[in-house]
C-alpha cells in the first residue's frame, strides 16, 4: 500500500471523436419520426396519486379494524381476569371454611 497521496495522473479521461455533424443534421431533417412521444404527466401523476391514496385508505381501514379488534380483545381479557380473580377469592374462602370445619371436627373427635 502506498504511504503517500494517491497518484491519479496515470488515469486519463477517454477521448471521444468529434460529433458527426452530417448525422446530426440528417436526424434533424428527418423530423418527428425519432422523437419520443409526449406523455401527459398530469394524468400519470393523477393515476399514481389515486392509486397511492387508495392503498393508504385501505391500510387506514385495516388499521382501524385491527384497533377495534384489539380494544374488543383487551376488554374481554380484562373481564376474564376479573372473573378469574373473583373465582380465586371464592376458592380461597371455601378452602378456609373447609379447613376451619375440619379443625372443629378434629377437636370434637379428640374429646
Amino acid at each position: 500500500m502506498p504511504s503517500g497521496p494517491l497518484d491519479f495522473s496515470k488515469y486519463q479521461r477517454p477521448h471521444f471523436e468529434e460529433p458527426n455533424h452530417e448525422l446530426t443534421h440528417k436526424r434533424a431533417a428527418e423530423g418527428d419520426e425519432d422523437e419520443i412521444p409526449t406523455v401527459n404527466f398530469g394524468d400519470a401523476l393523477d393515476q399514481v396519486t389515486k392509486t397511492s391514496t387508495g392503498e393508504i385508505d385501505s391500510l387506514i381501514g385495516e388499521f382501524q379494524r385491527l384497533q377495534r379488534k384489539l380494544q374488543t380483545d383487551g376488554e374481554r381479557v380484562k373481564r376474564e381476569i376479573e372473573e378469574y380473580r373473583t373465582l380465586s377469592e371464592l376458592v380461597i374462602q371455601l378452602t378456609k371454611g373447609i379447613s376451619e370445619n375440619v379443625e372443629k371436627v378434629r377437636g370434637l373427635a379428640d374429646r
